[in-house]
C-alpha cells in the first residue's frame, strides 16, 4: 500500500512570506488523516511547522504517520526551507515518540501552573518595582541580543537569529515600555537592584517572557523571587494561569519552574532538512 499526499487547497501565502498548505493523507487514494504544514510564526521561511497531523483511528499504528511527516519534510524541502519543527502537547505521547523515532530533537518546552487566589509573598528585602524608561531601553537591547543568542546554541542562523529577535520585539512592544497588556518589573533585594521580571497579560492567561537574575547576583535564590513576583502580578489583577517558555539544555530554569509547581504542556521539537 501507497501513502500520499492529496493538497486540499492552493499554497497559501501571506503578506509577511509565510507559507501554508493543508492535505490529505491517502492510502491508495483513499482519505486516512489530514496534514497542515507551514511555515514557523517565530523564525520564518527558512523553518517549515507541521501544525497538524491526524491519522483516522482504523488507519493507526500502521505507519501511515511515519510516511505522512516523511512526505510533509520532502514539501518543506521543495518550499526552501532548511529546518522542520512539530509542536506537541504534553498529553500526545505518541506524537512525541514518533518524532523522536524520525529524528526530530527538542528545542523548547512550554510550561504552565495554575494559581491559586492568594498572592505569594516575597523573601524579607525583597520588592518589586516598574521599569524606569532609561533601564527599558539598556534592558531591550540586552534582551535583544540574548534572544538571538539562544536561537543560535539552537542551529538558527546568526543574521537570522538577530533579524528575528528584532522583529520579534518590535512586533510584541510597538509601543516600548507603554505597550498595553505588558508589564517590566525591576527585582531589588535591599535595596539593590538583582534582576527583571517582562509578563504579558492576555486574557485567558498571563505569560512570562522574560526572567533573569542580574550575573551578579546569581545564586541566591533571587530568580524564585522573580517567578513569586510574576504570579503575585497575575493574581492581583484576577489573573489565574501562568506559562512560561523555556530552551532545551536550561536545566537549572527547568528544576527551578518544576520546583514551583509549573508542568509542561507543550514540547517544540526540530530537525535539520539535509
Amino acid at each position: 500500500m501507497t501513502t500520499t499526499l492529496r493538497p486540499t487547497e492552493p499554497l497559501q501565502r501571506g503578506a509577511d512570506g509565510a507559507l501554508s498548505r493543508r492535505f490529505q493523507v491517502c492510502v491508495n487514494s483513499r482519505p486516512v488523516g489530514t496534514l497542515h504544514l507551514g511555515t514557523s510564526p517565530s523564525l520564518g521561511a527558512r523553518v517549515a511547522r507541521i501544525n497538524d497531523l491526524r491519522v483516522e483511528e482504523p488507519d493507526r499504528r500502521r505507519g501511515r504517520g511515519t510516511v505522512a511527516a516523511l512526505a510533509a519534510e520532502e514539501v518543506a524541502r521543495g518550499w526552501g526551507c532548511r529546518q522542520i519543527e512539530v509542536y506537541v502537547p504534553a498529553a500526545a505521547e505518541p506524537a512525541l515518540r514518533l518524532a523522536e523515532a524520525l529524528g526530530y530533537v527538542l528545542r523548547n518546552r512550554g510550561m504552565s501552573k495554575r494559581l491559586g487566589d492568594t498572592p505569594p509573598g516575597l523573601p524579607a528585602g525583597s520588592r518589586g518595582r516598574g521599569m524606569t524608561e532609561a533601564e527599558y531601553e539598556a534592558w531591550l537591547a540586552y534582551e535583544t541580543d540574548h534572544y538571538a543568542r539562544g536561537w543560535i546554541g539552537l542551529g538558527v542562523p546568526e543574521a537570522e537569529a538577530y533579524e528575528n529577535s528584532r522583529i520579534g520585539h518590535e512586533k510584541l512592544l510597538p509601543r516600548g515600555l507603554a505597550t498595553e497588556g505588558m508589564r517590566f518589573s525591576v527585582l531589588e533585594h535591599e535595596g539593590t537592584r538583582v534582576g527583571t521580571l517582562w509578563v504579558a497579560f492576555r486574557e485567558d492567561q498571563a505569560w512570562v517572557y522574560d526572567v533573569e537574575t542580574d550575573a551578579a547576583h546569581r545564586g541566591h535564590g533571587h530568580g524564585r523571587t522573580l517567578m513569586l513576583l510574576a504570579e503575585n502580578q497575575v493574581i492581583a489583577v484576577g489573573g489565574h494561569v501562568l506559562g512560561l517558555n523555556v530552551f532545551a539544555g536550561n536545566t537549572p530554569a527547568e528544576r527551578l519552574y518544576a520546583s514551583l509547581g509549573y508542568a509542561t504542556v507543550t514540547s517544540t521539537l526540530y530537525k535539520d532538512l539535509i
